[in-house]
């Protein structure tokens, strides 16, 4: 086909357009792509035999269906068929052959299956690097150009199987293209899916060597293990002995105090009573050794942390149940007790899990051990002190 008047004048207008309007960044629908869909329109179109008037449209069609990209990334379609519109109409194009260059610009779309031999013939030509020894080239520029625009980022495995899947999944739509590509197409899938066969041999060499990281410290993880729960231990039964160090030295005293006053009231009878400068110090003292060793007792008492297991067959499953744990797992029915044990000893990172979760509420009930038994101290130090300053005043002033 002799190159028409319009489509010159086409080609200057869409190649002066994206020039001055088109990013720099974008690498993959630029000015080469629409020159390269123009020249496979145009090719298919003549191996179609297709009318002069169709193959025009075709063309037209072909040098404005990206043309939308200077404004917009997403839905650029539709800004397309608006420029194309409007130059066409300025040069008195017959609206019914503008209508059908718009609709080869909608077929365009990833979304829309092209109807008729106009659109097919675009779209393949829109597709043609997929049949041609470029597309892995062409496809990295399409992947950097998603990750400026779209905020889209592969990685290397990704991306091959996406684009694995692309190929496999998008057949060209007319016959001439598929003549005319099928033999590369064919070349492209067994080259990329050599390309994720060897991008699933590096994940899986990844992922070995990340299991044998994993495993070359296993008795430093072990040891850890071991020494926390010592730790934890060694501190559980050194709050345990301050605890009963306070209730041993409390109790003494509330029993001298107790056995004071009772003897004091039994001999001197009502006149033990008269001396009412007394009564405040050792009421302090009194009430200082019961807050004491009730909190001292309280922090004493066992705790067992466990949760309120669902009645259902995950509660096995969830991190939260410890199963070697005996304020949890005594919940449970035997048979499922034994196939969460089961589980455990298979799964390493279920075992791992499961005594991480211990450690965490072993330190829960070692926290509220100390905050208590620091309760106590502090009641017991400060009783003291004002007991001696209420004495003081007593002996000072009565």
């Amino acid at each position: 086909m002799q190159e028409s008047t319009i489509i010159k004048e086409a080609s200057e207008y869409v190649s002066l357009l994206l020039k001055k309007g088109l990013s720099k960044k974008m690498v993959y629908h630029n000015y080469r792509h629409t020159l390269e869909t123009v020249t496979e329109a145009q090719a298919l179109g003549e191996m179609s035999g297709l009318p002069s008037n169709e193959l025009q449209d075709l063309v037209l069609a072909a040098w404005f269906h990206d043309t939308g990209y200077i404004s917009t990334y997403k839905g650029h379609e539709e800004e397309s068929k608006h420029l194309a519109t409007k130059w066409l109409q300025a040069r008195s194009y017959p609206q019914e052959r503008i209508d059908r260059i718009n609709s080869c610009i909608d077929a365009t779309q990833a979304d829309v299956k092209p109807e008729g031999l106009l659109q097919k013939l675009l779209v393949d030509a829109d597709m043609s690097n997929m049949g041609k020894s470029i597309f892995p080239g062409t496809a990295e520029l399409l992947r950097v150009e998603w990750e400026i625009f779209l905020d889209q980022f592969f990685t290397d495995r990704e991306w091959a199987k996406f684009q694995m899947d692309f190929l496999l999944s998008t057949s060209f739509y007319s016959d001439q293209a598929q003549q005319k590509f099928a033999a590369q197409l064919g070349l492209n899938i067994q080259e990329q899916r050599d390309l994720l066969s060897k991008e699933e041999k590096k994940k899986k060499k990844a992922e070995k060597k990340h299991r044998e990281t994993l495993a070359q410290p296993k008795r430093g993880i072990e040891t850890m293990f071991r020494n926390t729960y010592k730790t934890h231990l060694d501190l559980s039964s050194i709050a345990d002995n301050k605890a009963n160090m306070m209730i041993s030295l409390n109790a003494i005293i509330l029993s001298v105090i107790i056995t004071y006053l009772s003897a004091k009231t039994s001999v001197q009878g009502t006149d033990f009573a008269q001396h009412r400068s007394i009564i405040i110090p050792v009421g302090t003292l009194l009430l200082t050794a019961l807050g004491s060793v009730v909190f001292a007792i309280i922090s004493a008492q066992p705790d067992i942390t466990s949760l309120k297991l669902r009645k259902n067959k995950e509660r096995v499953n969830t991190r939260q149940v410890n199963l070697l744990f005996f304020g949890n797992f005594t919940k449970l029915p035997l048979e499922e007790f034994r196939k969460g044990m089961h589980e455990i000893m298979r799964d390493k990172k279920s075992l791992y899990n499961n005594m991480i979760t211990d450690i965490y509420y072993l330190g829960e009930v070692l926290s509220r051990k100390y905050r208590i038994l620091r309760i106590s101290y502090t009641i017991f130090m400060v009783g003291l002190v004002l007991t001696v300053i209420a004495f003081g005043i007593a002996i000072a002033f009565y």
